[in-house]
């Protein structure tokens, strides 16, 4: 019998809830060497980090070379190649007319506080195929076959393309009517409830991000109109997929140029971008209790920033058509500034990410939202980013961008939304905020 426990918890009550999850199962993350990773192994031939089954992942090289017809760049590196889609689902339920969202209280190793809160169902094709030999997905039946509830989002999403190779996810929610099996590392919340949660660090994770990304923005009595409109937004970002060129060939990880291969990691010879490591974990509340993988360490904390201003009394999103080596269509649509700028501090100022300076010395009575979050668990060790809006002026950021970027009305990226690979992750985690309402523009 699906039921709701006497009250709303408030934001204080979720965070016992998930400190009391925490201290129900062992979890346990252990650096490891590459080399002594149960199932995994370095292939003879390539030198590619590989799993004995075949199945999860692989860690690969990939040589890229980019173009825009005016400059060019080409690099070396470490990519995760994971073919395979993923489902990540939130099931949602009214009680007494409001809708709630069923959300989880799961361990991810890479998560610098190791369990956070993610959707319904986040698995891999591997994971709920029980490659691993582990337990069922619990809630997967609600979003695959007959079934399953009324399908009120179901698209496929990139996850990050500077660090998978082409990787996408199924991004659903599913409404149910009938009683729902309850299980105690679950909750149902309201919007209300996640908003507050999303202003705080490192307590909704990356994957619950994107899914909520998919909601309907909340209504508002503003008018008027977006400064482009849709087939002319659809022009400019195909203008942008057709200016640039980007070919990404997979290479073997040894010897792979600018890298070395250590016995506890792989590195860029000068320490800056990430590393390839490996860890031991062991987590009481997952489909198998303990397992071995490598990671990707990030090398300092991103920066994640929209700029915003209103425009003819419309909010508006300064996005960046950005090129990553990882994505299936060459270009998505990026928040304003999104980098890591430790990776930049030894650039001369005209040649760092534009925008950047500006975000990092922004007034703080400019900042509407600050936040820090993790990045996808699962892959990633330690990635957190710091996510901003900040107001802008005609001086900080002009109606005429420089190329590359376009102003977007918040209800055009939900727009954008409906359909694959043309808004990227991180700018979903941002407009997260916009549809639970942790932020207003």
């Amino acid at each position: 019998m699906t039921a709701l426990p006497a009250g709303v918890p408030d934001t204080e009550e979720l965070l016992g809830w998930l400190e009391e999850r925490a201290r129900a199962h062992p979890f346990e993350v252990e650096r490891a060497r590459l080399d002594h990773l149960d199932g995994w192994s370095f292939e003879r031939t390539t030198g590619n980090l590989v799993h004995r089954s075949g199945r999860f992942f692989t860690v690969e090289g990939l040589r890229v070379a980019t173009s825009d017809g005016e400059r060019a760049a080409a690099w070396h590196q470490p990519i995760i190649v994971q073919p395979e889609v993923g489902i990540l689902g939130i099931l949602v339920k009214e009680f007494d007319g409001v809708p709630r969202f069923l959300m989880q209280a799961k361990m991810e190793p890479g998560n610098s506080n190791l369990l956070q809160i993610s959707p319904t169902v986040q698995a891999t094709r591997s994971n709920y195929t029980t490659a691993h030999h582990g337990a069922p997905v619990r809630y997967l039946e609600y979003f695959r076959g007959p079934g399953r509830g009324h399908v009120l989002a179901d698209v496929l999403q990139s996850e990050h393309g500077s660090w998978f190779h082409r990787k996408s996810n199924r991004n659903m929610i599913v409404r149910v009517r009938g009683d729902v099996p309850e299980h105690e590392d679950f909750r149902w919340l309201d919007l209300e409830q996640i908003g507050r949660l999303l202003r705080l660090d490192n307590v909704i994770n990356m994957d619950a991000r994107t899914v909520l990304s998919c909601l309907p923005l909340p209504e508002t009595e503003e008018g008027g109109t977006p400064l482009h409109s849709g087939t002319e937004l659809l022009s400019r970002f195909t203008e942008e997929r057709s200016r640039h060129e980007l070919t990404a060939h997979r290479v073997p990880l040894a010897d792979l140029p600018g890298w070395s291969r250590g016995p506890w990691s792989v590195t860029h010879e000068d320490g800056r971008y990430f590393g390839v490591v490996g860890v031991h974990v062991r987590a009481g509340s997952r489909e198998v209790a303990q397992w071995s993988q490598p990671l990707f360490e990030p090398v300092g904390t991103g920066v994640v920033a929209f700029l915003f201003r209103r425009i003819g009394g419309v909010p508006h999103l300064l996005a960046h058509a950005k090129v990553e080596a990882g994505f299936a269509d060459t270009v998505e649509l990026a928040p304003t500034v999104q980098c890591v700028p430790d990776n930049h501090a030894h650039l001369p100022r005209e040649r760092r990410p534009r925008f950047l300076d500006a975000v990092l010395g922004a007034d703080p009575a400019a900042i509407r939202y600050e936040a820090r979050h993790s990045e996808e668990g699962g892959r990633f060790l330690g990635a957190e980013s710091r996510y901003l809006f900040v107001e802008a002026d005609e001086t900080l950021a002009p109606l005429d961008p420089p190329p590359g970027y376009l102003w977007v009305a918040p209800e055009q990226f939900a727009g954008l939304l409906r359909h694959n690979h043309y808004v990227d992750v991180q700018a979903r985690t941002l407009l997260s905020c916009l549809t639970t309402g942790a932020v207003r523009l």
